[in-house]
């Protein structure tokens, strides 16, 4: 896990329910996430995309999506707020059709979400 990613989870838990989805592609978010007030959901190998989007879809509405990769493009697009995450890896471009904020590392995503006034300097129309 990246450095800031634990802190900025269990603050953030304070405000709202939060849902790991992953595909898991190290196997290593269990003991990772481990401890953490948060529910984790790994998903089987091969429809991730469509599961993704499903698992948003059943959520309802006011769900924010963080994503980076070709499997989190249908979740993006069905949440409210979507944030494409960049970090080292890069992200998949046509995530950046589907986000409504586009942010360099999942620290900073977790920073918006904690301070509303951020967001709304950015949505502000």
């Amino acid at each position: 896990m990246l450095p800031g990613v634990a802190d900025g989870l269990e603050l953030l838990s304070e405000y709202l329910d939060i849902v790991v989805i992953t595909a898991d592609t190290f196997g290593k978010a269990a003991s990772q996430l481990a401890g953490l007030p948060l529910e984790l959901v790994v998903l089987d190998e091969g429809d991730e995309r469509e599961a993704k989007g499903a698992l948003v879809s059943s959520l309802g509405s006011g769900v924010i999506a963080v994503g980076n990769g070709s499997n989190d493009l249908l979740m993006l697009g069905k949440a409210s707020l979507a944030i494409a995450v960049l970090e080292a890896e890069g992200v998949y471009a046509p995530l950046l059709a589907k986000a409504h904020i586009v942010v360099k590392r999942i620290t900073d995503a977790l920073d918006l979400l904690v301070d509303p006034r951020r967001l709304k300097a950015i949505l502000r129309f």
